[in-house]
């Protein structure tokens, strides 16, 4: 049975953002069907529900044509929408997330946060300081509808889902001192294919810095590079230095999901396949 590949992670749907999300290349996905890949505008916000939702009608169509869906990325919301589904939220208002994202360029995200922590205190202390736009989101959820995002969560938790995703859930991990010397490497072979001059080629095309595309690691650093803010040592620097935080994170997150079972990055044909095929 031949595999497709659903794309969960939560950058590599947006056009023009390519080697600071490690897309996958033209070659590869002819090599293997893709989805979920370069479906958005980097000025447009696609929330994890409508993930889950566009993810499961792939899984559908996939497993239709008698192929087998490997969903794969590290967006750990995502994941969790996906196979377990979210508390409802109400929808997005267009003016109050407009307003906020002006107020983000003026006042700082220092004082969003400050904000959200009065408003909702238990998703301002989950929440990273600097994830600017989980932050603006929360914000946006008070404020539209009046309740805190924690009430919201708190009405149906995760895992309440009606019609939850069977599905085989492998994790890959490596010891941390390998992670990140594999993490600075990986910086610096993205700068050696052009990562700059794609930043540079996307704020040339008018898309600003505050886009929620623009809040992945790295894009955001060297758009302050590229706007002449910061030199490029130190974009470079806090990108590598974000990136471990946010591995650290990830990890954290998918060792709390109880249907992930963790292998060395190292066991694909000794342990992985094996345990595929097992559980199938």
């Amino acid at each position: 049975m031949e595999g497709e590949i659903v794309n969960a992670d939560s950058l590599q749907a947006y056009r023009g953002f390519d080697i600071g999300t490690a897309k996958p290349t033209a070659e590869e996905q002819a090599r293997v069907p893709h989805h979920l890949i370069d479906v958005l505008e980097p000025s447009e916000r696609w929330s994890a529900g409508e993930f889950a939702r566009s993810a499961r009608a792939a899984i559908a169509e996939i497993q239709s044509r008698g192929k087998r869906p490997l969903v794969v990325g590290g967006s750990g919301l995502y994941f969790r929408a996906l196979v377990s589904g979210l508390a409802p939220m109400p929808p997005g208002d267009e003016n109050v997330r407009a307003e906020l994202v002006a107020r983000l360029e003026t006042e700082g995200l220092s004082t969003l946060y400050a904000e959200l922590a009065e408003l909702d205190p238990p998703t301002a202390e989950r929440l990273p300081s600097r994830d600017t736009q989980r932050i603006l989101r929360a914000l946006e959820v008070a404020l539209v509808s009046g309740r805190p995002l924690s009430e919201w969560i708190a009405d149906r938790p995760f895992g309440t889902d009606p019609s939850p995703l069977p599905m085989i859930a492998i994790g890959l991990t490596l010891p941390r001192s390998v992670l990140y010397d594999r993490v600075a490497s990986r910086v610096a072979r993205m700068v050696e294919r052009g990562w700059v001059q794609e930043v540079a080629s996307l704020l040339a095309r008018g898309f600003a810095p505050s886009l929620p595309a623009f809040q992945a690691i790295g894009y955001r650093q060297l758009a302050l590079h590229v706007r002449g803010e910061w030199p490029l040592e130190r974009a470079l620097e806090e990108t590598v230095r974000a990136t471990r935080r946010f591995a650290k994170r990830q990890e954290t997150w998918f060792r709390k999901e109880p249907a992930v079972t963790w292998f060395s990055n190292g066991d694909l044909e000794r342990r992985i396949v094996p345990h595929i095929f097992e559980r199938a």
